[in-house]
């Protein structure tokens, strides 16, 4: 048997330093942020602002976040919970969600800081470069760089449809169109976008093709007919089936979200309210509430006996209690 150099003694063991914690828990890509929040010596104390989308089960998270020494400072954010307050009462986790809860950011934004930016109001799903409508007489438009975390860059992704929505909100994000929705590899690097089919994501026209299908059936790619299945339909979307939301009216909602988003990004919060992830309260605050026990409480031994009793009658058998004899 040959020479076999142990590494791993005592001295590996001593000097071994674990990564971070964030970094075990595959949360954060720290070669990444590094690179995301490095900036020139010479601008002492200038943010360098990270556009953050992250996703959730039911909900869709996009902030604008900024490094300090020890810590994160959010700058603004939005929420895909928060688009019932603007007319989208269903399917808040969709790319259309993605796409209007970044238009929500980027005007939070441009609200905060007083710019003058519109973006696009007329949306096609081409790209838009901002930086064509810089003047000299006004300030530059908000600038941040896409974080995208330790997700997957596909082509078509929920995290594209909210950097869309940003970047035709008026803030500067730089990026190319090679992975919005349609986009194909035509020869190595080069890429045809597709604004049209891209535009049909925005408003949620995937979602309503798909709905389409299932109701009144569809012909595959082989040349079969595949006939409609309204039970599949009312199991899949049960949630618009509740509000009444039918395809013909998706687009519809989306526009007049977008039109309502601009008009007022920062509406008054109801009082009573609870939010998306609970129930709305009919009433005003409860002076008591219920304490609660997750044990059972002490009883003592009379109130032990007389528990025997009842789950001796209530099981047919007649209870006789014991005799202590005295000596």
């Amino acid at each position: 048997m040959g020479f076999v150099k142990v590494v791993k003694n005592k001295a590996y063991f001593k000097r071994y330093q674990v990564k971070f914690k964030r970094r075990r828990e595959a949360k954060t890509d720290y070669y990444a942020r590094t690179r995301l929040i490095l900036q020139d010596k010479n601008k002492y104390k200038t943010p360098k602002y990270r556009l953050v989308f992250r996703k959730t089960n039911r909900d869709l998270i996009l902030q604008i976040v900024a490094a300090d020494i020890d810590h994160d400072k959010i700058i603004a954010s939005a929420y895909s919970h928060e688009l019932p307050k603007f007319g989208v009462k269903v399917g808040l986790t969709n790319y259309a969600a993605a796409y209007a809860t970044g238009l929500l950011l980027a005007r939070r934004v441009n609200a905060k800081f007083k710019l003058d930016y519109e973006g696009v109001t007329d949306i096609d799903g081409a790209i838009y470069d901002i930086e064509d409508d810089f003047e000299d007489d006004k300030a530059q438009a908000f600038k941040a760089v896409l974080d995208v975390g330790l997700q997957r860059t596909t082509t078509g992704a929920r995290i594209f449809g909210a950097l869309k929505g940003a970047t035709d909100g008026g803030i500067n994000v730089p990026h190319s169109d090679r992975r919005f929705p349609g986009s194909v590899d035509t020869e190595g690097s080069n890429y045809d976008a597709n604004p049209e089919f891209h535009r049909n994501y925005i408003f949620g026209g995937h979602v309503a093709d798909y709905q389409n299908k299932l109701l009144n059936g569809y012909e595959n790619e082989e040349g079969e007919d595949v006939e409609a299945d309204e039970a599949a339909y009312n199991a899949r979307f049960s949630s618009y089936v509740k509000a009444g939301v039918k395809p013909d009216d998706i687009e519809g909602i989306y526009e007049a979200a977008h039109a309502a988003i601009r008009a007022n990004p920062n509406p008054a919060a109801n009082p009573l309210s609870k939010g998306y992830f609970a129930a709305d309260r009919t009433s005003a605050k409860p002076a008591e509430f219920p304490k609660k026990r997750w044990n059972r409480a002490k009883i003592n031994v009379k109130q032990r006996k007389d528990r025997i009793k009842q789950k001796l009658t209530k099981a047919g058998i007649q209870y006789i209690p014991k005799v202590v004899l005295q000596r």
